[in-house]
């Protein structure tokens, strides 16, 4: 008899055991899934991968114009809100945490950049951001200073005094030897912050792109930072 009552007693533990266990994967299910949904909405770029850019032709970019058609998804934009949409983007970017930036905050976005210009490459790191930044593909300050679609020298030295080449520059160095970004996505990210920067132009560049309406051009600044 006690024997009995000691097996069920044991068979209810067990029960309890496998109960509190399932409650407790499923509280982990819930809190990841809760994470998850918390970080989609507070960081909403985190995971808008936009335009594929495994296959992009840089030798057939010849301009910045070419930069954004290629990086970007111009095809969709008909209205200065649709190159809004596309070009400005919000909420803080993959490495936006390490890196301490957030898309929404582009002045302190431009203090940071700008110090990364320093920063020191292997040699085949800085032949790779020789051979991106010397490309006329829009990695410079241009609506500002008039350096055009290249803001370097032959050595990726920056040949504008301002805040913005230099943090462009910058962002460039550090997405090379931080990530596994290609060029392209690269170039992608420096147009990003370009268009923080210069919202007016870069727009009005990619509505242009795209042969869209300029119209609504006038409420968007000019520029964001000192030149």
């Amino acid at each position: 008899m006690k024997k009995n009552r000691k097996m069920k007693l044991k068979d209810k533990l067990s029960i309890v055991n496998i109960a509190l266990l399932v409650l407790v994967v499923l509280l982990m299910v819930f809190n990841q899934y809760t994470l998850l949904r918390i970080r989609a909405i507070a960081m909403p770029n985190m995971h808008k991968e936009g335009k594929k850019l495994s296959n992009v032709d840089f030798s057939s970019i010849k301009s910045t114009g070419h930069a954004v058609a290629a990086v970007f998804e111009v095809e969709s934009i008909k209205t200065a809100q649709d190159a809004v949409d596309v070009m400005v983007p919000t909420g803080m970017p993959e490495y936006g945490q390490e890196l301490g930036v957030n898309y929404d905050d582009p002045t302190r976005g431009l203090s940071v950049l700008l110090k990364l210009y320093n920063l020191e490459l292997t040699k085949e790191e800085n032949e790779r951001y020789v051979n991106l930044v010397t490309k006329p593909i829009g990695i410079s300050c241009e609506f500002c200073c008039g350096v055009q679609a290249i803001g370097v020298d032959r050595n990726g030295k920056t040949i504008c005094g301002c805040q913005h080449n230099p943090a462009l520059l910058g962002l460039t160095k550090w997405l090379i030897k931080n990530t596994d970004y290609n060029d392209a996505e690269i170039l992608r990210e420096a147009l990003r912050w370009k268009t923080l920067f210069f919202p007016k132009d870069m727009v009005n560049l990619a509505v242009t792109v795209a042969g869209g309406d300029t119209s609504a051009l006038e409420n968007l600044p000019g520029m964001v930072g000192g030149c």
